[in-house]
């Protein structure tokens, strides 16, 4: 480490960048660790919200709670390495939305977004760091 003229640290000196950076990367690990110890939590969660959702009478509440997790877990996946867990998410979101959108809905409409998020549920499970996301044509896929 250098010191300038007056006694203060270089922060340009090769050791204390280096220093600098092993923390932050790190920190970062730690980071996405914690929210890696989270995803079998959001995914339980999803799941019990998944398992009380009927499709002939779909409860605006229990929509809502899920478009808020969807929301919650596309927001935040990309940034801890959970890239494709996020953009899924986001996807299964904004597809919800468009159904809480409207008056009346039929239950087809909501047995096939039931559909999407099984298939994604099951595919978070296998491993949601995942970077392939499965073509949806059925849960032999996953």
């Amino acid at each position: 480490m250098s010191c300038a003229s007056d006694g203060a640290v270089d922060p340009g000196a090769p050791g204390l960048t280096r220093s600098i950076d092993q923390q932050f990367f790190e920190r970062l690990r730690e980071v996405n660790d914690k929210f890696a110890a989270t995803v079998p939590t959001m995914l339980g969660r999803l799941q019990a919200m998944r398992a009380g959702f009927d499709a002939a009478s779909p409860s605006v509440a229990l929509a809502g709670q899920l478009q808020q997790l969807l929301h919650t877990i596309a927001g935040s996946a990309a940034t801890f390495g959970f890239r494709t867990f996020g953009s899924e998410a986001r996807v299964l979101e904004q597809r919800l939305r468009v159904l809480l959108a409207f008056d009346a809905v039929g239950a087809a409409e909501w047995d096939s977004w039931l559909r999407s998020l099984d298939h994604y549920l099951a595919w978070a499970g296998i491993d949601a760091r995942a970077d392939h996301f499965p073509v949806e044509r059925g849960q032999g896929d996953i």
